[in-house]
Parts: C-alpha cells; structure tokens; sequence
C-alpha cells in the first residue's frame, strides 16, 4: 500500500492514509515523500473531496473509516483493482508468486529487466535496495509485480494475484500459510491453479519442481512450463552449489551465475528470475551484471547495526520454512559465531498453533533462543493459540538456551548481559516489534 501510495502521489494524485501501527522503514519513506500518515482510524481521516479509496485487505467490517466510505457511497476499490484498471492492462505483466521468497525473486527480476534495459514498471512488497522504492509505475511494456496469495479485501476473497493479468508466472513454492484465510493447503493450491488458468498459451510459467505442491497444482496448465530446481526431471537443473561468506555460486542448466546473496533459497530465487529474464531473450551477460550489482532488501538478513562486536539483524521471516532457511544462510554467512534467535509470534499464523512443533524445530538451528508473547493475544480464541512456553521448553529439551519473555524490553534485558564480541543476533518478525533493534543496540552502547 505504502509504495503504490507513492507511486500515486508521484503521478499528481493527492494521497493521504491510515494505518493502525506507523513504523520504519515504510513511515519514513512515506514521509520523505510527503504523505500524510495518520496512525489510528477515524471518520474524519477521510477527505470531504476524496474521490477514490483504496481499501487494504486487512480492514474489516466495523472500522470507522469503512462505515464512512459506505454510508457516503464513496467510491471504494481494493488496491489489486487499482493496479488492474490503472497500471496493468495492455503490459507484458511478470508474476512472482509462492509462500517464500516473493520479495527477492520479484526484485531480482525486476533488476535484471533494469539493467537489460527495459526499464520496467515494478511493484515490490518490500523496500528493494537498489530501486529505492517498491514501486514504479511508469510506461513501459513490462511489469514486474509481487503476486501475494492473500485474500483481496473485506469484499473479495479471492487471492490478490488473480487481478494481475499475468504473462509470465513464476511458482517458487507452495506450503500452508495465512491459517486467517485458508482452511487447508488444498484452499491455496485451488487459488494457484485459478491463477495458472489465465496465463495465456503463449505465456510461459516458471514452476519449482522440486515441490510436488507446485507440480501438481501445474498439471492442466495450458501456458508453456519449465520446471527449475535441483532434481533431476527439471530442465533447468541447479547443480554444484557453492557458498562463501559473501554470496553463491551454482549451475543452472550449463551456465554458472554468481549472487551477494546467501543460501538454498536465494540460489533457487536468482536461478528462477533468471529463467524467466530468458523467456524475454535478455542474455546472460546483463543478468551477470544485475546478479553482481544486487543490493538485496530492506528487512530481508538486513544488518541493522553493531555494537561491542555483536551484530543486530533484521529478517522479516516468521514461517518456520523461512525461519530456518535463514538460519542456515547465517550459518554460511557467519561461519564460527554464535547466532541469537529472537522470534515474535506476530503473523496470522504463527499466533496460532499450527506451526507450533515446526517452530521449535526451525529455531533449534540458533546457539540461543528468545521468544515473546504473541502479539494481539486477544484476537485469537485460547485454544487456538500458539503456546511459546511449549516452544521454548522443546528447544531446551534439545540442549539449546531458550527463554520466554513479555516483550522486546524484557528480552533485551535478558539477553544483554549473555552477549560477547562476535555473536549475532537475529530478529525474526513481520512487524515493528517496539523497536528491538534499536534498543539492544542502544543498549550494548550503553
């Protein structure tokens, strides 16, 4: 929402906003460019003159500024609508999709198309370091976009990435997730093959086949497919992956490709945009150069800062698949340091106890675990809940230091007085999380 509110405002529209929590990086962005954000909903955020409101797929019936909109029979779309009937039509539209990995493979795309020259318009759901902004709606004849499988709005549940008209979609992969949502991972995979049923036959899909989700939900695909991944059935085969402390090296097909980025995941990411740059004919030597010119994403393995030799890291990932995939990437990256975990149990499904044996398993990888009260613990029903004290008492039963705390405060006041020179600490959470980053760097100054 934040980075198409730019884009709007760059284009001459007057855009004003509210959002219920304001934290960086996205507050600061959106002031930078001098976008009235209102924290808090009220009746009177909406402008007497408004002539269109865009509505995010997180308000419900029963917000102010909702029963405002439809008792003043204001005009009201979902923001996949506005970037269908605005921005969409008539382009070659590049859809990243997948439970993990969106925000990279798009914004690796989307440089790449960049540097190939094509200059392409973009919608990234995450600050992309080499843009600057996450979106760019301009006149080009490619659009590179971020498909979310997340429900549209209060008044159109089907997924966001069904609006996006695709030409090209890439699968990354599949798993449960959005457990407010979906009901089942059969829920989801209907969504992706409703996606895959309008991409049109001289479109193309890239698909992960290494994940029988993937697979299965491509089966009657009338677009041209091609399976990447690391087995032996896909045509285009990831093979002799190696890493160091500063970026992967691996084959895709007979070509070698080097990224600043760490880990499985990111090799998969980069050998899929890579797949797809090639179905728009962009020769390998520009993908070289966007591969070796990447400067990755804010929030995505970001350090924050570092104090009295310990490093503060920041990572959206609040999946276990995310979660310990990341972990291994640090591994890679920080060979011989002790890595801190510290987790907030914050999306719509990790407050729950869905993944509540998988999380354990995924922060058994740290040196050291944190873990802090579910936020919002109100919204979801006792027996539904995730329970971190049964996370924490697993991971110590595994040998590993674990610790429950309320919040980010108490957290950083145990954690503190454990620290030494050279260890890392990781933050996982898809929120603000009461600026923990800056105060545990603020306090190891101190």
């Amino acid at each position: 929402m934040g980075s198409v509110a730019v884009a709007l405002c760059e284009r001459g529209f007057k855009v004003t906003g509210s959002d219920e929590n304001v934290f960086p990086p996205m507050s600061i962005f959106l002031g930078k460019k001098g976008i009235a954000l209102k924290e808090g909903y009220r009746s009177e955020n909406i402008p007497a003159d408004a002539d269109v409101v865009v509505i995010g797929n997180a308000i419900k019936r029963g917000n102010p500024e909702v029963e405002t909109v439809l008792s003043r029979k204001l005009l009201y779309l979902s923001l996949p609508e506005v970037l269908k009937n605005y921005f969409l039509r008539g382009r070659h539209n590049l859809v990243v999709t997948g439970t993990h990995g969106k925000t990279t493979t798009t914004a690796l795309l989307a440089w790449i198309m960049e540097k190939a020259g094509c200059k392409p318009g973009y919608f990234i759901g995450g600050l992309p370091k080499n843009f600057g902004q996450g979106a760019r709606l301009n006149d080009s004849k490619y659009f590179v976009i971020e498909g979310d499988e997340y429900d549209t709005a209060f008044f159109d549940k089907r997924s966001k990435f069904i609006h996006y008209l695709p030409e090209l979609v890439i699968v990354n992969n599949i798993e449960f997730d959005h457990a407010d949502i979906f009901n089942n991972l059969d829920e989801i995979k209907l969504s992706f093959r409703r996606l895959l049923n309008i991409v049109p036959q001289n479109g193309m899909v890239v698909l992960n086949g290494d994940d029988a989700n993937c697979v299965d939900v491509a089966k009657d695909c009338l677009a041209q497919l091609i399976e990447v991944g690391f087995s032996k059935n896909c045509a285009q085969r990831i093979r002799e992956v190696a890493y160091s402390s500063s970026g992967s090296r691996f084959k895709l097909g007979e070509e070698t490709f080097e990224i600043p980025l760490i880990g499985e995941f990111n090799v998969r990411n980069a050998a899929m945009a890579a797949t797809a740059a090639r179905f728009y004919d962009v020769p390998k030597t520009k993908v070289d150069n966007a591969f070796k010119r990447f400067s990755g994403i804010a929030r995505r393995q970001e350090v924050r800062g570092e104090a009295r030799g310990v490093k503060v890291i920041d990572d959206f990932g609040h999946h276990p698949t995310a979660i310990a995939h990341t972990m291994q990437a640090l591994r890679h990256r920080y060979p011989g340091h002790r890595i801190w975990a510290v987790f907030e149990p914050r999306s719509n499904t990790t407050r729950r106890a869905v993944f509540q044996e998988r999380l354990s398993d995924a922060l058994k990888a740290a040196d050291g675990v944190f873990i802090s009260q579910v936020a919002k613990l109100e919204q979801i029903p006792e027996n539904e809940r995730l329970n971190p004290e049964a996370v924490v008492n697993a991971i110590q039963e595994s040998g590993r230091p674990a610790f429950y705390e309320e919040n980010a405060d108490a957290i950083i006041n145990r954690i503190v007085p454990m620290l030494r020179a050279q260890d890392i600490v990781a933050v996982f959470s898809n929120g603000g999380f009461d600026r923990i980053h800056e105060k545990l760097l603020e306090k190891l100054r101190g």
